[in-house]
């Protein structure tokens, strides 16, 4: 195994753990309808999510889920081809939130896949969420700020190697 290679999947690996200790931690405290006051709109109040991004899909927990895992297999073997360092990061923050929210899915529940993603995060003008969707959510910028950066590179080589030839 690639040094690499072992340095993502480890974020990735950290990210799942991040995600799981704070769940497990709302899940005791904030089970009883606890509402904890942070700080200006942040919140923590507990809530589950057996569908998709802003609770859209409810019901469709197994077929999510196996998506997710096909996911999160995708994003580990694109790992080891990812160029940049900026898209390496971000390919393990995404990797690491969907198997967060995938563990969710798999042992949160009445049966396999059948669990609900704990969100505990609210910032009272934005959907609830956890660690898990802000890693994906960062990761999916800093893979599109890595796209828009490599475009900008090569259409600049294509300019000065026109350029250079006329």
């Amino acid at each position: 195994m690639n040094s690499k290679f072992a340095r993502y999947a480890g974020l990735a690996f950290l990210i799942v753990l991040v995600d799981q200790v704070t769940k497990t931690w709302a899940v005791n405290a904030l089970d009883d309808g606890r509402i904890i006051h942070v700080i200006w709109t942040l919140q923590f109040a507990l809530g589950f999510n057996s569908g998709m991004a802003f609770s859209q899909g409810e019901g469709l927990g197994p077929v999510i889920g196996v998506i997710a895992l096909i996911a999160v297999v995708v994003l580990l073997i694109s790992l080891r081809r990812t160029g940049s360092t900026m898209s390496s990061i971000g390919v393990a923050l995404v990797c690491g939130g969907a198997a967060g929210n995938v563990v969710d899915r798999l042992f949160r529940g009445d049966g396999w896949l059948h669990g609900a993603v704990v969100d505990f995060i609210d910032l009272q003008w934005w959907p609830v969420f956890n660690i898990a969707d802000a890693a994906i959510t960062v990761g999916a910028v800093l893979l599109l700020v890595s796209t828009f950066i490599s475009e900008f590179r090569d259409s600049r080589s294509a300019d000065e190697i026109s350029t250079e030839s006329s």
